[in-house]
């Protein structure tokens, strides 16, 4: 069975966790760790793939500046979205070659594994009471909810109430994004749990205009603690990957053998914010 290393994380700026991701894949790659799943926030920041339209984003500079959002272009699939506080990312690094089907290893493609990724979020959102789906020709998780049409709840005394027939509001609650390479993964999903969803307003999301977006806090009603969501995610990780999951303390630990329990941000992570290169979604 194959094993994953979970590495939860504190608020990482955008910069960090790209530079971050980057040395992962390429330890991977020299088989010189396993496979990582980084779990962490990020300060405000919207994020451009290889997909994304520049008119997507509707806020000006200045109003980004504002609001202290930076702007990022990267190396993932897809359009524009926005990643910020009280949204979980999950930033497997994974090589695709080594995950087993029926017993025998063999290597997931794409498609796959993105669809993969798309399970884990739904069992996810099952986790918390929340129906979740996927939706035809897109990528991402959604909800859906009945939302009912008319003037039932306004009759005057004496009138009996109607109500039109519900209808579907379909709402974007997961944001998935990857980047592959010589096998190995990079980027992840988005989940948002207790995200602000004004920020959303600052760019057509995904690209797809005819949708909102929603998060864990909005279906529920009430703020859900990251570290409920964060243990979800790794479990279903597990489940779908058919996987044995291990929680480390520190990036450091990858290197090492050893016993895994709940952690808080290594303090490696300051070293990184001078160094070299950039990618997400």
């Amino acid at each position: 069975m194959n094993m994953i290393s979970v590495v939860q994380l504190e608020v990482v700026d955008y910069a960090t966790g790209l530079q971050l991701q980057q040395r992962l894949v390429n330890l991977r790659k020299d088989g010189l760790i396993g496979d990582v799943l980084l779990l962490l926030e990020h300060t405000p920041v919207i994020t451009l793939g290889r997909n994304a339209k520049a008119k997507n984003i509707l806020a000006s500079s200045e109003i980004l500046s504002q609001r202290s959002v930076e702007v990022f272009e990267c190396d993932r699939g897809g359009d524009v979205t926005f990643h910020g506080p009280g949204q979980l990312l999950a930033y497997p690094i994974f090589d695709l070659r080594g995950f087993c089907a029926d017993g025998k290893p063999r290597h997931l493609g794409a498609v796959e594994y993105v669809r993969r990724l798309e399970e884990v979020l739904i069992r996810t959102c099952a986790d918390f009471g929340i129906a979740a789906k996927r939706i035809a020709g897109l990528t991402g998780v959604w909800t859906e909810s009945n939302v009912h049409v008319g003037t039932g709840d306004l009759a005057r005394p004496g009138e009996s109430k109607t109500r039109q027939p519900s209808t579907k509001h379909e709402a974007k609650i997961a944001a998935i994004g990857v980047h592959i390479s010589r096998g190995v993964t990079s980027h992840g999903f988005a989940l948002n749990v207790n995200t602000d969803l004004d920020y959303f307003d600052l760019i057509i999301p995904c690209g797809i205009e005819a949708k909102p977006v929603t998060s864990i806090e909005k279906e529920l009603g009430k703020q859900i603690p990251l570290q409920e969501v964060a243990h979800s995610i790794s479990r279903n990780f597990g489940v779908v990957l058919n996987s044995q999951i291990l929680w480390l303390e520190t990036l450091d630990a990858l290197l090492l053998p050893t016993q895994g329990v709940p952690v808080k941000a290594p303090s490696e992570l300051r070293k990184l914010r001078k160094e070299e290169e950039t990618f997400w979604a």
